[in-house]
């Protein structure tokens, strides 16, 4: 065993002749275990989070979304859908059309964007598993059937039990002006509301979704499309996919992946999952200050064992290895411990749901384990051990020994 490692070693276990030398090395062990205990659960949490509201977006977004650079629908006869589906990575194809409407129920009324899809939607996205009232009939003969966020059904006070509400959708002629007949600039159709989903406030408050056929009568706007969404395969290459649609459809079109369509959402996560990172490194550099005291407690009262010891033939290196690792050890005996306890509380977390969210999208707080975190952890954990150990050793065994 490495000398200077074994007297360390024994210094930390055993009795000093002052008591309090042992409290402040255990505190110190404490301190940084509970910091690190502190840094693998928070980034547990914004891992969690991240990965839930990846696949909030996911139920609705698509992974790449084509779009006009300039103007807003396109015709899709022109289009190249032969040939975008004809690339290894596609798997779902599905046409939209989007247009703010007006949606009325009763005496209740509210402005919503109506969204025409296609069945691929639905087995694209997923959002049937997002439902919280209802079902999505596409089988139906008829075809006016459509599903409302949530935010929309409660401005409606609209609920669905057994059977459809009838609703009025309302939106304005393209290309119309405003006539001696009220109401003649705008067109009116009913749908049925067959369910109600809940995915995020953006989308809830937002979103009418039915079938693209219903959607173009009510615009008046036949054979146009405001957008392509396509779901890739699961061990596609987003870029290399996206390079390649965007070759196909040119330079008029814009191709977009989830994750730029809601590039805030998911910079802001970042940003606050490594803002918070940083904010509990500090922390942990305020716990290592205790290993300086420990350190600098335990040169002092081992003078006379320094004496024995180079008496024996050690010389001053061999001297400052000993305390050196003695602070390292309080290190990582705090770093180890602290990065198990985290991870025991992160497992029970996602084994049985300690902590829980009353009236959320998911049930339990959102825990995600990464290795990443634990390689990052240790590195600033070691980094400011190094800078606490080496201190004490460098500058007062100086004048102390």
């Amino acid at each position: 065993m490495n000398f200077p490692f074994y007297i360390a070693k024994r210094y930390l276990i055993s009795k000093k002749s002052h008591n309090v030398i042992n409290i402040i090395s255990w505190i110190s062990v404490t301190g940084i275990a509970i910091g690190t205990m502190a840094l693998i659960i928070v980034l547990s949490a914004f891992n969690g989070l991240e990965t839930l509201v990846e696949n909030l977006y996911a139920s609705f977004d698509p992974d790449l979304k084509i779009t006009l650079v300039e103007g807003k629908t396109f015709d899709s006869k022109s289009f190249p859908k032969d040939k975008i589906l004809a690339l290894d990575g596609v798997e779902f194809y599905n046409t939209a059309l989007e247009e703010v409407a007006l949606i009325k129920y009763n005496d209740k009324q509210t402005v919503a964007t109506i969204k025409g899809v296609e069945k691929s939607f639905y087995k694209m996205s997923g959002i049937d598993s997002l439902l919280i009232e209802g079902s999505i009939n596409t089988n139906s003969e008829n075809k006016n059937n459509v599903i409302l966020g949530w935010g929309i059904a409660n401005q409606l006070a609209l609920s669905i039990s057994d059977y459809s509400f009838p609703i009025s959708i309302i939106a304005s002629k393209k290309g119309t002006k405003k006539g001696f007949s009220p109401g003649s600039e705008f067109n009116k159709k009913t749908a049925n509301a067959s369910g109600v989903f809940s995915v995020n406030p953006d989308f809830d408050t937002k979103y009418v979704v039915g079938n693209l056929g219903f959607a173009q009568k009510l615009l008046q706007q036949k054979n146009r499309l405001t957008s392509v969404e396509l779901g890739l395969k699961e061990n596609a290459d987003w870029n290399s996919v996206k390079e390649q649609v965007q070759k196909i459809v040119g330079n008029n079109y814009k191709v977009q992946t989830r994750y730029e369509l809601n590039e805030l959402v998911f910079k802001t996560n970042k940003t606050e999952k490594w803002i918070t990172f940083l904010i509990l490194s500090f922390i942990l550099i305020i716990a290592s200050f205790n290993i300086v005291g420990s350190l600098t407690m335990l040169i002092i009262d081992k003078q006379k064992d320094v004496w024995i010891l180079k008496t024996m033939g050690a010389n001053n290196g061999v001297i400052r290895k000993i305390f050196f690792a003695e602070g390292m050890l309080i290190n990582l005996l705090g770093a180890i411990s602290g990065m198990a306890i985290g991870a025991l509380i992160c497992w029970l977390q996602i084994k049985f749901g300690l902590l829980r969210l009353n009236g959320g999208v998911v049930e339990f707080y959102p825990i995600e384990l990464n290795l990443l975190d634990f390689i990052d952890v240790s590195i600033i954990v070691i980094i400011i051990g190094l800078i606490a150990a080496w201190y004490p050793v460098q500058v007062l065994t100086k004048k102390y020994l």
